[in-house]
């Protein structure tokens, strides 16, 4: 699976070594005021920068998840979220842009289906404990999110999170390790969990990792 292969090689590498990389892959820097213009700015365009299907491992795995309310966090412009939906999905995308929220409705609507969404900044966020039977999480790394994460689910719910590890660093230096997962973090995160599926890919290109963890 490929994240990015709608975007081309000189965006892809503007977008991680940029300013708008520190808006999308970290919380570290702040999800402020200039990092919702920003985005607002960048999804103002008509162009889904991100490609309107979803990451390919939900789509080869939607079938594993129980059916039933979703959260789709950091949803940005919906393709996650709005897959889910069309699989009978009662969903629930947030993000800190208007803008790529609105995007997204407008993907539901295309392809005949309904969400819902709510503009808010992740780092401050208070998710609804017990609420969901499924949280995705594809492509934004706040490592202190997590634990809420688990909390929203309900019990038999699952967790699906995916995102790049530290081998991606051999193939751009420049994006920075506190945005990257370390080898094996997410099966030590979930270690409570039933792990469904979890792997590791690199192509030599990029490298991620993957994982469908079920609370007890």
């Amino acid at each position: 699976m490929n994240v990015f292969k709608t975007l081309t090689k000189s965006f892809l590498l503007a977008l991680l070594t940029g300013a708008v990389a520190t808006a999308f892959f970290t919380a570290s820097a702040g999800a402020h005021d200039k990092d919702k213009s920003r985005w607002n700015q960048k999804y103002e365009n008509e162009v889904y920068i991100f490609g309107k299907e979803p990451i390919p491992f939900l789509k080869n795995n939607v079938d594993i998840l129980p059916k039933g309310r979703a959260l789709d966090l950091a949803m940005g412009e919906g393709r996650n979220g709005v897959y889910l939906a069309t699989q009978g999905f009662e969903v629930v995308g947030i993000d800190i842009s208007e803008q790529g929220l609105q995007k997204a409705h407008r993907l539901a609507a295309a392809n005949g289906t309904t969400i819902e969404t709510r503009v808010a900044d992740l780092e401050s966020i208070q998710l609804e404990k017990g609420a969901y039977d499924v949280v995705l999480c594809a492509y934004y790394m706040q490592r202190d999110l997590f634990p809420q994460m688990k909390d929203a689910l309900k019990s038999g719910g699952m967790v699906v999170v995916e995102t790049y590890n530290t081998d991606y660093l051999k193939y751009q230096p420049s994006f920075r390790r506190q945005w990257a997962l370390e080898e094996n973090e997410l099966l030590e995160i979930f270690k409570d969990y039933k792990i469904i599926l979890y792997r590791v890919y690199d192509d030599g290109e990029e490298a991620y990792s993957s994982i469908i963890a079920q609370k007890p």
